[in-house]
């Protein structure tokens, strides 16, 4: 006896055979984790990773060093939700050093100085380690990507900046899924007056080059966080608008429609309850285009300089602070986060690809 599947059923096998769309699907999972455990997983747990040591600036990817830690008398009264989301406000002075002798009373260390440079001793007493062995605050440090311009750990930078990048597209989608819908659902169901005013604002802001409108709206609301989320959200409802209009349109014409008129059910619920779950498919592949167009945005404004501001770690911002080591002989510097913008945005098209043929009921 055959059982009959669930076209729900069905378009997750036909996503399963995807092996790229697959592959996609766990990298943005993976890169999710990384997101919200950031400052788990960063090995300089800072906020915004923002412990400097000019010292040791734009050394190259697995550079290892001598590292004093020095104490912090100050108490932290962060609880560990805090931590999570913001990062130690509260962190210990770390020191690059060359070499140390510990005597009785005093830690006498040479700090980190170029090869050609010589190194002046400092000394430290060892009553600042509170009767603690000052060996024990000294250990061997890999930046295992780096550091930048300011001696900040590159690794931990972009960790951290995983948050802004991802973060910002599931805020803009949001965003612009709420307006969308509801717009472009009036407009289709409706008619007449209606579309065509709705039609006529769309094809205004369709107009406006995307990249102009979101400059002027976040000028608008100021530069910052989450200034530029909402920015990038309230220019990405048009495509969503203009899909769910034609898919209304079309959609009203079904006799499951035509049913529910007959029954008397009202308009709202007609459009949420029964035109809109049959119409999703298109609007879930435009989110996942929307998702990687949110990233290339933000990392382009974060590159003009009014995305996310210092010390805020974001790829784009990074670009920006590195591409003219591209001709000193340290391009790592803005490759790495390009190929992260990159990877991410490449992840979220595939996989929208790999939705768009497994809710084909065509295939």
């Amino acid at each position: 006896m055959k059982t009959t599947q669930s076209l729900a059923h069905i378009a997750l096998q036909k996503f399963k055979k995807n092996k790229p769309g697959v592959f996609s699907f766990w990298f943005i999972v993976i890169c999710g984790l990384i997101a919200v455990f950031a400052y788990v997983l960063a090995p300089d747990n800072s906020s915004n990773a923002n412990q400097m040591h000019l010292e040791i600036h734009s050394k190259k990817p697995g550079f290892n060093v001598l590292m004093l830690t020095l104490p912090n008398d100050k108490k932290g009264n962060q609880n560990v939700f805090e931590k999570l989301l913001y990062g130690k406000n509260k962190q210990q002075t770390q020191i690059p050093i060359l070499s140390y002798i510990i005597s009785e009373n005093h830690l006498t260390y040479q700090p980190y100085v170029e090869k050609k440079a010589t190194a002046v001793s400092k000394t430290i007493s060892l009553q600042k380690f509170k009767g603690e062995n000052a060996a024990n605050f000294i250990k061997n440090k890999t930046f295992y990507l780096g550091t930048d311009k300011y001696g900040r750990d590159l690794l931990s930078r972009m960790i951290i900046g995983t948050r802004i990048s991802f973060f910002i597209g599931f805020i803009a989608v949001f965003i612009s899924l709420v307006i969308g819908i509801s717009i472009g659902a009036i407009a289709g169901y409706f008619g007449g007056k209606i579309d065509t005013f709705i039609m006529w604002l769309i094809n205004i802001t369709w107009s406006i080059p995307t990249l102009l409108l979101v400059i002027a709206i976040t000028l608008a609301l100021g530069k910052g966080f989450w200034q530029v989320f909402i920015a990038v959200g309230l220019t990405m409802w048009v495509e969503v608008a203009r899909v769910v209009r034609g898919q209304i349109i079309s959609a009203k014409q079904q006799q499951y429609v035509e049913a529910a008129k007959a029954l008397g059910f009202s308009d709202y619920r007609i459009i949420f309850k029964h035109i809109l779950p049959n119409i999703m498919a298109p609007v879930i592949v435009i989110s996942a285009a929307n998702f990687a167009a949110a990233i290339l945005i933000e990392s382009g404004l974060s590159f003009l300089g009014i995305g996310a501001q210092p010390p805020t770690p974001s790829w784009g911002a990074m670009i920006k602070d590195h591409y003219s080591y591209i001709i000193l002989g340290k391009a790592y510097l803005a490759v790495i986060p390009g190929i992260a913008i990159m990877s991410l945005v490449m992840a979220f098209m595939l996989i929208g690809n790999a939705l768009r043929d497994a809710l084909d009921v065509k295939n």
